[in-house]
Formats: C-alpha cells, sequence, structure tokens
C-alpha cells in the first residue's frame, strides 16, 4: 500500500466551514477511483490544505494524479499541489477492527 500526502497552500484565507463546503463539494470525485481505498481531507488555520489518500500501489496513485487532477486543484483551490509518497506496510483499522498488512 502507499500513502500519498498532498498539500497546498491556499491564495487567500477561508475559514474552516468554507473548507469543509468546498472538501464536501469535491469528495463525490472520489468515490470508485481505481485503487484508492480511502482519503481523508484535512485544514490546517495557516490556510494549508492537505489531502491524506491511501492506495492500493503507487501504480494506481501515480495514474490518478494527472495533469487534469492537478489543473482540477488549480481550478478548485488556486493552488499547485505537492505529491509526495510513502510505503504503508500496516494500517490498524479500528471501525472494521482490522490490522490491514501489505501482501508480499
Amino acid at each position: 500500500m502507499i500513502t500519498a500526502i498532498v498539500q497546498f497552500k491556499l491564495p487567500q484565507s477561508i475559514t474552516l466551514d468554507e473548507a469543509k463546503e468546498k472538501f464536501q463539494g469535491t469528495a463525490p470525485k472520489y468515490q470508485g477511483v481505481s485503487g484508492l481505498i480511502r482519503k481523508y481531507y484535512l485544514f490546517e488555520p495557516d490556510d494549508t490544505v492537505i489531502g491524506v489518500y491511501l492506495w492500493e500501489d503507487r501504480e494506481a496513485a501515480e495514474a490518478f494524479y494527472s495533469d487534469d487532477w492537478r489543473q482540477f486543484l488549480v481550478d478548485t483551490y488556486g493552488a499547485e499541489p505537492d505529491v509526495r509518497y510513502y510505503e504503508t506496510p500496516v494500517v490498524v483499522d479500528n471501525t472494521s477492527k482490522e490490522i490491514i498488512v501489505e501482501a508480499a
């Protein structure tokens, strides 16, 4: 599994409620995406937006973060994203009461 951290700074200040509204508007775009297990939207008071994505593998993540996706972020938020990848060998999921270990 791969965790991708996508981060960008908003060009203008917005409130947490405004960020939540934008996030809810874009969330359906991520439903049913091939290889995407989970996505979290994070917001910091300094107007930093962070997306945390858990992917089945790096290939799925890299395929998703296309030029069109980057343009969507620029059009929606006015900022170019920074994408970083991390190997994710183990996930603890307290909702499903599972410890998920990446297959070898």
